[in-house]
């Protein structure tokens, strides 16, 4: 079954959720910039986004199989080949029991085996739905909750062990909202024409997936109706994500005499127990309100309601896995009505991406011994440098800021740890039973093994080699607990980044890439942690004043770009990766002026100077098409703008950038002076 999250997001990524990517083409084009991929019939002065990637949009549309398709898919098409390749050697190699590559291409022969699959039918998920049968009571209830988690069912709520917000030394237990089969609590709770289609083809979906689970087609639609009557009961004390975003909105250590105490219908004690966290004398409640709440709907809602809503989430969790009518139905709704795809990925795709997610590290051992060299590492690390030393300069002119918090925002800088390419150490899956024959089973060892070793974090130090992206991923996030800048080998690639490519280009790419996480320490919600990754206010009163100021700037100008019908960009919602691209590219394009006074400045290359192909390189790691549904649903729920206004919207706040294309007064771009913002 699908594992839900069993841990807070890893910090502030560069992307919602990851994808895989590595190697580049072969192409003509593989060390530079393309001109074709622009639009020079547009003036820079019009439309920026446009010039730089015009071409690039008109002969990338969104595929059948996907709901967007942008620079990162480009890479992960690329590097399918690569783990295809490792996957079908490593399936073909019938390795020694135990071994990586045995673990990997059982795991992906059984994947592919969809004849066995198909003729399982719903045997696998069988045992789950008895047991769901069995309940007897309220107590029965609760323990069917917690062996659903284990497996990889979250229901009701959400449960993790991460690291405490304000004793980052220590790991601890969360509890919070939880158990939705939507993306957001706003579909349950908007009446606009969008939720209400939603919401429509949700009960359809659900009426539909539980008659192929078995029940009549008139069962089945009250169970329908059961299910989104729970779930949306549960969206009505869940927080907005804006509320989630400020970590002080979701801190609330507690006993658990007073978790018991606020919600009075669970024997928390008990419920830890069961979930392998008995000797936790208090937890972190993110939201009491969802919790408190919960605890009432025990009583308010009947038990055989209650079996019905955990039989949906089973049967749904395990639906991508199962046969082909399942994973069908699956899609149909989750692919094709909220993403806009119109036909599923091939097989072994799906397969890849499932062993990724599961044994990730396992995979990603292959991959860095095959796609990611020496040299990469180290160039990576000396252009992390580069930017921290942008930065600190940044820091030390800053005129908004009192001497006092400089200090302090100097010493965070400082503590910085990078992570590049790969973790120091693996983890170690052998206890992870992988058969050749048994793909539903292997889901299932993969997500209990990730739940226990999630639990037995409780009572140990913090692990500083931890990761959570696998090295494949296109991605790279700051993690405020570890104060650490994380990149994945995946993101190390063209044309991200290319040791053989002109600095400017890399500059404006990956070094723009790294300055946004460096930034993500100092945005909104990441300048709240101290050096020590401890919830803690560093800053004077005045200064957080003045950031704050600045901060509602930036909110403002995102809030006026409207980008589907009357639909705008939530400048609250996206406002921390806002700073960080702001940020990221000022670093960036200081970074590379350094650079250029140690090395020397280059003449045109393909008719550019350095700062236009800088700014070229940062348009082109934003060029995306969408679908409409794809589109609605990031502006709910990504905390991330589209591409296009992560392009323009960073641009038109940098002086470099009207030089460099000579954008004046009276053309579309230019922002007045007195309106362009700079904090970092």
């Amino acid at each position: 079954m699908k594992m839900k999250a069993l841990a807070k997001s890893a910090g502030m990524a560069l992307l919602a959720g990851g994808m895989l990517v590595g190697c580049q083409s072969s192409s003509t084009e593989k060390h530079g910039f393309d001109p074709s991929t622009m639009d020079t019939t547009v003036s820079p002065g019009a439309d920026f986004y446009e010039y730089a990637n015009g071409g690039w949009l008109k002969a990338n549309p969104v595929p059948p199989s996907k709901s967007s398709y942008t620079s990162f898919n480009e890479l992960l098409e690329h590097n399918y080949d690569v783990l295809k390749n490792i996957l079908r050697e490593s399936a073909a190699a019938k390795a020694e029991k135990g071994t990586v590559k045995q673990r990997v291409g059982d795991f992906y022969a059984s994947g592919m085996d969809t004849t066995s699959i198909d003729l399982a039918g719903m045997k696998p998920l069988e045992p789950v739905l008895q047991q769901i049968d069995d309940i007897k009571d309220r107590a029965s209830l609760l323990n069917t909750v917690a062996a659903l988690r284990k497996e990889g069912v979250g229901t009701m709520f959400s449960f993790y062990v991460n690291q405490d917000d304000k004793h980052a030394t220590r790991m601890a237990a969360y509890i919070g909202q939880g158990g939705l089969g939507l993306p957001d609590r706003d579909y349950y709770l908007k009446n606009d024409k969008r939720s209400q289609k939603v919401r429509e083809e949700y009960l359809k979906h659900v009426s539909m997936m539980m008659q192929l689970a078995g029940v009549s087609e008139v069962e089945a639609a009250n169970q329908a109706g059961t299910v989104m009557d729970i779930e949306k009961q549960l969206a009505e004390h869940s927080m907005t994500r804006v509320e989630r975003r400020n970590p002080e909105n979701t801190y609330h250590k507690k006993t658990i005499a007073e978790l018991n105490k606020i919600s009075p219908n669970i024997d928390w004690s008990a419920h830890l127990a069961r979930l392998g966290a008995g000797d936790v004398n208090e937890v972190i409640v993110s939201q009491p309100a969802f919790v408190s709440n919960l605890s009432t709907m025990l009583d308010k809602v009947s038990l055989e309601n209650w079996k019905t809503y955990l039989k949906w989430h089973a049967v749904s969790s395990a639906a991508p896995f199962m046969s082909r009518e399942f994973a069908q139905e699956n899609f149909n709704f989750y692919g094709k009505v909220l993403q806009g795809r119109k036909k599923m990925e091939p097989r072994w795709k799906r397969v890849l991406q499932t062993i990724d997610r599961n044994i990730g590290q396992d995979l990603g051992q292959l991959y860095v011994k095959r796609a990611f060299p020496p040299e990469a590492k180290q160039k990576a690390m000396e252009m992390i440098e580069d930017l921290r030393a942008s930065f600190r300069d940044h820091i030390k002119n800053l005129t908004w800021m009192s001497e006092e918090t400089k200090q302090k925002a100097l010493a965070k800088l400082e503590a910085f740890h990078p992570k590049i390419g790969y973790p120091n150490k693996w983890i170690d899956y052998s206890s992870v039973a992988v058969k050749r024959d048994d793909y539903f089973h292997n889901i299932m060892a993969a997500n209990k093994f990730g739940f226990q070793r999630m639990v037995n974090k409780l009572g140990k130090p913090v692990d500083p080699d931890e990761w959570y992206m696998t090295p494949p991923t296109v991605n790279a996030y700051y993690n405020p607990n570890m104060n650490e800048i994380v990149f994945p080998a995946g993101i190390l690639q063209p044309p991200f980044f290319d040791p053989k490519a002109d600095a400017a280009l890399n500059y404006g790419g990956m070094g723009a890439v790294i300055g946004h996480e460096m930034t993500h320490g100092f945005d909104d919600q990441g300048s709240k942690y101290d050096k020590d990754g401890n919830l803690n206010n560093w800053w004077t009163k005045e200064d957080r004043e003045q950031f704050d100021k600045l901060a509602q700037q930036v909110v403002n100008e995102y809030s006026n770009f409207t980008v589907l019908d009357t639909l705008h960009v939530n400048g609250k919602l996206t406002l921390g990766e806002n700073i960080a691209d702001l940020g990221g590219m000022a670093l960036a394009y200081d970074a590379l002026q350094k650079y250029y006074d140690k090395h020397g400045r280059p003449e045109k290359i393909q008719g550019f100077s350095p700062e236009q192909r800088f700014f070229l390189a940062w348009a082109r790691i934003w060029r995306a098409n969408y679908t409409p549904e794809n589109l609605q649903n990031r502006l709910r729920t990504d905390p991330h703008s589209p591409g296009r206004y992560r392009t323009i919207g960073i641009v038109t706040n940098m002086k470099p950038f009207y030089e460099s294309f000579d954008v004046q007064q009276g053309n579309k771009m230019f922002r007045p002076t007195d309106e362009r913002i700079q904090i970092w």
